[in-house]
């Protein structure tokens, strides 16, 4: 018990009933543990919403789905990478049974604009026939990609309904004409980071939403 206790004690409820802290390891400051999201935070022109901001929109947005979704065999499709962060929070906040699935595409190829190539990076398909489907992604820019799962997943999987929800929609003539169903926040035409976003599979770790300082984009991006 004793060689067990020196291990696990951190922060732990024992057999006995008492709470113990752990006091034989060095705590690491409350700096400390932000020094590399305050690095990142360095790297940024603006932001343009904190955390605090999208979690209240996403309970928003949560709220809203599950009323018009009640009674539906709901499957939540996310677009990978960039809408994990959207999904993982936008899901508790969606009141109703539901199934997860993934699909992972990539439209920016490591630059600041769509490539307009929407690429798939998977052979097998989400099982989401006769089910009512969620797409969730991170951004809706020309539209491309938005279009292309959904026409995907509408034609080889056989879903019962579709529908589509955003975190970021830009105020843009778009190369496809499509909207989302359901949409967070509307930004200008801006290359944004954090949240699941990225500049080359880099910055979705951060926090909150915001715009890259000139000198972290390459030249030729």
């Amino acid at each position: 018990m004793e060689h067990r206790q020196a291990y696990w004690n951190r922060n732990v409820f024992w057999p006995s009933g008492k709470y113990s802290v752990d006091r034989e390891f060095p705590s690491m400051s409350a700096e400390a543990m932000s020094f590399s999201t305050h690095r990142l935070h360095d790297r940024l022109e603006s932001v343009l919403f904190g955390k605090d901001e999208i979690d209240r929109r996403i309970v928003e947005m949560g709220e809203e789905i599950t009323t018009d979704m009640e009674g539906s065999t709901l499957s939540v499709v996310a677009i990978l990478q960039g809408g994990a962060l959207f999904m993982a929070d936008l899901i508790r906040q969606i009141h109703l049974p539901l199934r997860i699935e993934s699909i992972t595409v990539a439209s920016y190829h490591g630059g600041t604009a769509s490539s307009g190539t929407v690429s798939f990076r998977q052979n097998q398909m989400p099982d989401v026939e006769g089910r009512d489907v969620l797409v969730l992604d991170d951004i809706l820019d020309t539209g491309r990609t938005l279009s292309a799962v959904m026409e995907t997943i509408s034609l080889k999987c056989k879903p019962r309904s579709i529908r589509s929800a955003v975190l970021l929609s830009k105020r843009i003539d778009r190369a496809v004409q499509i909207e989302a169903d359901y949409s967070g926040f509307d930004i200008g035409n801006e290359f944004v980071v954090g949240y699941g976003l990225d500049y080359k599979e880099e910055y979705r770790n951060l926090p909150v939403i915001g715009t890259l300082k000139s000198e972290y984009i390459d030249a030729d991006s």
